[in-house]
């Protein structure tokens, strides 16, 4: 039986610190994604992780910042998210929004969260356990078990908790054990004696009593819960420095040297909260758990294109207005048709955006502005980009005109000016295989 601890229960002690992730999960979905749109955001080819830039730039852009300062946990797991649910893809290095992505900055919010926790849950990017760096040997193959098979434990746990109330982990870990809910990180015992910390033979896992449930499979859990429930804002989170806030590791050789075993250490309970009732399936429909009804609108858009912040706006709104206006003073960003064709080209949705500022406004948007809007519509459809296409040259018209009107080869390019043709590159094959026929070849 889970033991759940009203507000005024929670340890409190000088360095505790309380998140209510459902309060700012949403403003950090559209900064996110915005980041990504802007082209901000940048992964290694190899591994899909964020580069240091990058976490540096999700951060910057947090609602109310990391969970801790200098310590990326949100800030890493964000880009791997994206990646994972299909929001966002890998361009070279640069994270690029996918169509699903562009689309998901026009839907409601929990919908795409809920879309990217059970993406997740069997699509992620990495390995979750590789976060916990001080536990060495993981890279070596057939070490570890399958990824997928230990996150949808930790979501079936989850999903067994008291919605609202508050969970210590201890009391999380003694249920998930008790109910055999257990993520096991190690595909064998043989694979124990691989994990170790500090030096390979004297710190290694394998000997007794030093693989205790926690070391292992509670420190996954800490990661799910820590770096991707709590990032997702399904669970608000009661934590304190990792530094010191768990000793279950002391015992184990090396483990004497380490302020913590992990990053996620000092996560002390959690609440499911509405959000997190909702992505796991437990209520058909999502209600906040805090309506913003109340909230004052923070944007004023003048006659002169002019869009000025009245009231408090977060780093995703700003993103937005940054992508659609030139700021032209602290609080002021200036619309005008270079500047929406600009945010057009980019593939932004100039519908969405007359709608972003009409639920920031306690006003009817300008004419002015619609007109303009209206315009650079009219005129970003009068042009279609078609894709890259190859140039033939030939030598002489004489060529051109025979390859032009071949009955197969005329269907598989097209004739610009007297002696070249433009071939596009899913037509290329065929064509060269019909020059080839007509006694040509392209070198």
């Amino acid at each position: 039986m889970l033991r759940v601890l009203p507000d005024e229960d929670l340890p409190d002690t000088g360095d505790r610190m309380v998140r209510l992730t459902e309060q700012e999960v949403f403003a950090n979905l559209r900064a996110v994604l915005e980041l990504c749109a802007a082209g901000e955001l940048r992964c290694s080819e190899k591994t899909r992780r964020p580069s240091a830039a990058s976490v540096r730039a999700v951060d910057a852009h947090l609602a109310q910042g990391d969970f801790y300062a200098g310590e990326a946990i949100a800030a890493f797991a964000w880009p791997l998210l994206v990646q994972a649910g299909g929001l966002g893809t890998l361009d070279g290095t640069r994270l690029t929004l996918t169509p699903k992505g562009r689309a998901a900055l026009g839907k409601p919010p929990a919908e795409v969260l809920r879309g990217l926790w059970q993406r997740w849950l069997t699509h992620a990017v990495i390995d979750e356990f590789s976060r916990i760096e001080e536990i060495k040997g993981q890279r070596i193959r057939n070490v570890l078990s399958a990824a997928k098979g230990r996150r949808q434990i930790v979501a079936g746990a989850l999903a067994g908790c008291p919605p609202g109330e508050w969970i210590e982990v201890d009391t999380l870990f003694a249920v998930m054990q008790g109910d055999h809910l257990s993520p096991t990180v190690a595909r064998n015992g043989r694979s124990l004696w691989r994990l170790y910390l500090g030096d390979p033979q004297y710190g290694s896992f394998g000997y007794d009593g030093c693989n205790d449930w926690q070391l292992l499979e509670g420190r996954y859990t800490l990661a799910v819960l820590f770096e991707y429930a709590a990032t997702l804002g399904l669970v608000d989170v009661d934590y304190a420095a990792a530094a010191g806030a768990r000793d279950d590791f002391r015992n184990n050789w090396g483990g004497d040297c380490l302020a913590a075993l992990s990053r996620y250490d000092g996560l002390r309970a959690i609440r499911l909260n509405a959000l997190g009732s909702y992505v796991l399936g437990l209520t058909g429909s999502y209600r906040p758990t805090r309506p913003d009804a109340g909230r004052a609108l923070p944007l004023t858009v003048l006659p002169n294109l002019d869009i000025v912040a009245t009231g408090d706006i977060d780093g995703a709104d700003r993103l937005v207005l940054s992508a659609h206006a030139e700021q032209s003073a602290d609080r002021v960003w200036t619309a005008s048709a270079a500047s929406l064709l600009r945010a057009l080209e980019q593939g932004r949705d100039l519908d969405e955006f007359a709608g972003f500022l009409g639920r920031r406004t306690a006003h009817e948007l300008p004419g002015t502005l619609r007109t303009v809007i209206a315009d650079v519509h009219r005129r970003g459809r009068r042009l279609t980009d078609l894709g890259m296409a190859r140039v033939i040259e030939c030598a002489d018209t004489a060529l051109a005109t025979l390859i032009g009107k071949d009955p197969v080869l005329r269907a598989l390019c097209q004739r610009v000016g007297d002696r070249h043709l433009l071939v596009r590159p899913e037509q290329e094959l065929d064509f060269r295989k019909a020059v080839r026929k007509l006694g040509y070849a392209v070198p």
